[in-house]
């Protein structure tokens, strides 16, 4: 194996948890999200050559992973064949969901309702960011990045009460 792709396998271990958030923010079904997951890993690959260490490589690969994100979606929703079952479906053998998880499950739900915009900003403030990294990270201000951070976690409350999710 080339020292490059060591490199590579090695960036992608240490940061899928990263990898994996983006996919289950932009996609709802399991196994949309692991189609996601390896169409990003496939496009970092692909582009891996033209990074410039101008930057951090979480940075680099979080836009990466978005824009494929969301060239995915719009693929996706164009495709005729592709219809979504809105219904529950109700599996007799799924185990019961302990109550974080399903906290966690009505938020991604909710999170879904967002735009690709404010999932970013969303995702960039769970991952711990500050606002002057969020804004470089989407390319807006610091304030800007603030303001629409704070419209975002509003609308997402509004989603969620909406929904009628308890938290």
């Amino acid at each position: 194996m080339k020292a490059t792709e060591k490199e590579f396998l090695t960036l992608i271990e240490a940061h899928k948890r990263m990898l994996h958030k983006v996919s289950r923010m932009f996609v709802e079904d399991i196994d949309e999200q692991k189609d996601l997951f390896q169409e990003i890993v496939l496009q970092l690959w692909r582009s891996f050559d033209s990074f410039k260490s101008n930057s951090q490589f979480s940075t680099w690969m979080y836009r990466v992973a978005v824009n494929t994100s969301i060239t995915y979606i719009r693929k996706e929703t164009k495709r005729p064949d592709r219809q979504r079952l809105h219904q529950s479906v109700d599996v007799a053998d799924s185990e019961p969901q302990t109550e974080q998880e399903l906290q966690l499950s009505h938020f991604y739900q909710a999170v879904h309702e967002l735009n690709p915009i404010e999932k970013s900003l969303i995702f960039l403030f769970l991952e711990g960011l500050s606002h002057k990294q969020i804004g470089e990270n989407i390319g807006i201000s610091e304030v800007n990045a603030r303001v629409k951070l704070n419209r975002t976690k509003d609308k997402l409350q509004q989603i969620i009460k909406k929904n009628g999710y308890e938290f």
